[in-house]
């Protein structure tokens, strides 16, 4: 279930959420230095993390789900945030050198569906970074936030999602060691409680990052495709009752 966006934007104006939108961000510039002279696509609710991907992009456009509503984007100048139905994109294939998806997968209802519709509109070799509640980590269990809220994954649920969506997992990394409180101390100390835990715990981490990219062939299962081969019939073969007719 999509949380409504007025509650995502409260949560990245609280202090826990400006840290928790730091640290993620630090995860995703990591795993995409440059993006120069790409075209980038929002899923979910990734403004907080798309503003941060700098501006020498050709274009960054927001998608956010109608069930969670939308918040034009960006402050300042010409809108690029629409509201959509999150399997069924209106872009034309190809379109998208990269696509960032958080709050997204946890919160759709067809999460195969989801991503089915991030290849499609995804350009041949393209990448898909997605940020999601870790089933093992403390954030999915607290649900005054964001990460609380929805289905976590674990790594091994991830990498089969994505396989059966037709994605390659290519790398991973976590964020949001700290804990989830919003304690003055360990709000000030966030940065280093975030250095210490992903050293010592980083898979009780709050959330997965994985980067993954498109492949461009389909595996059709061996019992389909005997059934489908069963069902064929020579295109131009005449009907059985006038077979029988030019017999006679």
């Amino acid at each position: 279930m999509y949380l409504d966006v007025v509650d995502l934007k409260a949560f990245y104006s609280d202090r826990l959420g400006v840290i928790a939108r730091r640290l993620i961000g630090l995860r995703i510039r990591r795993l995409w230095p440059t993006v120069t002279g790409d075209r980038i696509l929002g899923v979910g609710y990734a403004t907080p993390y798309l503003g941060q991907l700098g501006d020498d992009a050709v274009c960054r456009i927001a998608m956010m789900p109608a069930a969670q509503g939308v918040i034009g984007w960006p402050s300042a100048g010409p809108n690029a945030a629409a509201l959509v139905l999150d399997d069924a994109l209106p872009l034309p294939g190809s379109a998208m050198d990269r696509v960032l998806a958080v709050h997204s997968l946890e919160a759709a209802d067809s999460p195969i569906e989801v991503l089915r519709e991030i290849w499609r509109v995804l350009a041949p070799g393209g990448r898909l970074i997605a940020v999601v509640p870790n089933r093992v980590g403390v954030w999915s269990r607290v649900e005054r936030t964001p990460f609380g809220t929805g289905y976590p994954f674990s790594r091994t649920q991830m990498t089969m999602l994505l396989r059966e969506a037709m994605f390659s997992p290519i790398a991973w990394t976590h964020a949001l060691a700290m804990p989830p409180l919003r304690s003055g101390v360990l709000l000030r100390t966030g940065t280093s409680w975030e250095r210490i835990g992903t050293r010592i715990w980083p898979r009780l981490s709050g959330v997965l990052i994985v980067e993954a990219t498109k492949l461009l062939h389909q595996r059709i299962p061996a019992s389909r495709r005997a059934s489908r081969e069963r069902r064929l019939q020579p295109a131009l073969a005449p009907p059985a009752g006038m077979r029988r007719a030019q017999e006679d």
